[in-house]
């Protein structure tokens, strides 16, 4: 398990389960886990994500890809990373 803060003081981990479910669909990402955990440090791009607990992350420049996006859900001002991959663009909601 990995552990950051997320701009707002907020501990985010990326839990083994997690990174392996991200190397199951976009294997590309093994040699970038430093850059997801960047991404929620200090992203490039950050937006609220599809439900109230949830939050987008997005960092220029890393990954395999023009941006790396990283997804976030928090609960009790605590959050984990549920997924993460490379996009040519931002996409918000």
């Amino acid at each position: 398990m990995l552990e950051t803060v997320d701009p707002d003081g907020r501990r985010v981990i990326l839990s083994e389960e997690r990174w392996r479910h991200i190397l199951r669909r976009h294997g590309e990402l093994e040699v970038h886990r430093d850059r997801i955990l960047e991404a929620i440090e200090t992203p490039t791009l950050r937006t609220r994500g599809r439900t109230a607990n949830e939050e987008w992350f997005f960092l220029e420049g890393a990954g395999p890809s023009r941006w790396l996006q990283v997804v976030v859900h928090y609960e009790e001002n605590r959050g984990s990373v549920t997924t993460a991959f490379g996009r040519g663009r931002p996409r918000w909601r």
